[in-house]
């Protein structure tokens, strides 16, 4: 019978046949385990010399890391195992030998583990790490199919940026000027004057010269944008949908979180309401924990968004920014003009923004003074206006970072770990 690693459990005491990879073996005289990988899972093969012909026990003794197999053998329950299950193996067919695998099992520098990073990708680590975000993506859209949003996919190419800032890719757009997209939020309020409750899934870029290890050039968002919603209602969105993931990721990869020794308790507590502060609240924070560097009116820098995290041991919402340090759309507070009705959601354990939303401005009067105010006449945004000339409503929106929220939930150190192929400012390859 052919099975996969993660479905083994199914076939305890049965003779199974798996296509692997062998990840790493030790051997003691007359019996040899072998790591081995499928990419559903982990398992070890037990090779007894008494129990197997001489050619087979051999050939594991032999056995090169990488090296690609057939592998039949019984399954066998196992306490000891983290996965709960092993392989008597009775059986090996090699498909193709693997000579001189670059990364042995010992420490190797970032720099080639980065330039190996389609073989890195192999590791158990690794491994982990993207079963959790694909467990992540999963769970983003059950989230949001279960509460009525409807999936758009705005355009990667766009002739303007979405907020306004320089840090763009540009391209030709045959005689025109063209740039990767930032955001695909301006695209995603259109859509939802039109379906409601929306959401947007995929890749943005920005050409923003930074080596943080919270920073990528290339990198994945989901841009919520909802008709009829305001800022209260937003920020209860988006803690039920952050809590939705981290339980998801709870019931669904124990053996992931264990794998990549994750503190759980610290994620068990992740559930609704999570806290806020004021801008003003977190600028009165800031000066007591020593950073009198900082004044009301700027923006906030990493180490200021570790230490307001530190106070909380969920994510933290901070409101209300200065309107002059946020976008163009975003609406003013009715009873405090100066801010805006936004927030920036704060990981906990250092690990910063993982959401920046706001509710967008409906007026349209207002919104052309923005316009003018950020320097964006012309007609490259002349369709964002119609969206308030015909019909306009209170609608709200956010974007979460999909690296920095894997990050977040499985520990990592740098977001590179958190992508299959990071791209980062100085790394292009492979």
């Amino acid at each position: 019978m052919r099975t996969t690693i993660s479905k083994v459990k199914d076939f305890v005491g049965q003779d199974v046949t798996i296509g692997t990879w062998l990840a790493n073996k030790r051997s003691s005289g007359k019996i040899a385990f072998l790591q081995l990988r499928d990419g559903t899972g982990f398992i070890q093969g037990v090779v007894v010399k008494d129990e197997v012909s001489e050619d087979v026990f051999q050939k594991a003794k032999a056995l090169t890391q990488e090296t690609s197999l057939w592998v039949t053998g019984t399954v066998r329950e196992d306490v000891r195992s983290p996965f709960g299950y092993e392989l008597t193996v009775k059986d090996i067919e090699i498909i193709h030998e693997a000579i001189n695998y670059p990364i042995t099992p010992k420490e190797h520098g970032v720099e080639f583990l980065m330039d190996h990073r389609h073989l890195w990708l192999r590791s158990k680590r690794q491994h982990a790490i993207m079963k959790i975000r694909d467990e992540i993506i999963w769970s983003t859209y059950e989230f949001f199919h279960n509460n009525g949003f409807v999936k758009v996919d705005p355009p990667i190419l766009t002739g303007t940026s979405a907020e306004g800032g320089s840090e763009l890719f540009h391209t030709k757009y045959f005689d025109e000027d063209a740039y990767l997209s930032q955001s695909g939020q301006l695209y995603m309020e259109a859509a939802a004057m039109a379906l409601g409750k929306v959401y947007s899934f995929g890749p943005t870029f920005r050409a923003e010269k930074s080596k943080t290890k919270r920073h990528l050039i290339e990198f994945w968002m989901i841009e919520p944008e909802m008709a009829f919603v305001e800022h209260e209602e937003s920020l209860q969105i988006q803690e039920q949908y952050v809590s939705y993931l981290v339980q998801s990721v709870l019931s669904r990869c124990q053996l992931e979180l264990k794998s990549l020794g994750r503190d759980v308790s610290k994620l068990e507590n992740i559930k609704p309401p999570f806290p806020r502060i004021t801008y003003d609240e977190a600028i009165e924070l800031l000066h007591k924990k020593g950073f009198n560097d900082i004044e009301w009116g700027e923006d906030f820098g990493a180490p200021h968004e570790v230490a307001i995290a530190e106070e909380f041991d969920k994510p933290v919402f901070i409101t209300h920014y200065p309107a002059k340090i946020k976008a163009f759309y975003m609406k003013p507070d009715p009873n405090r003009p100066e801010v805006v009705l936004c927030a920036d959601l704060i990981a906990p354990e250092g690990y910063g923004e993982i959401i920046g939303g706001s509710q967008r401005i409906d007026d349209l009067e207002l919104l052309k003074k923005r316009y003018e105010e950020h320097n964006l006449t012309g007609g490259a945004y002349e369709w964002y206006l119609d969206l308030r000339k015909y019909g306009s409503v209170p609608h709200s929106g956010f974007g979460l970072g999909l690296e920095r929220t894997v990050a977040w939930i499985t520990g990592a150190e740098h977001v590179r770990e958190t992508i299959p192929f990071p791209r980062l400012l100085n790394r292009l390859y492979p």
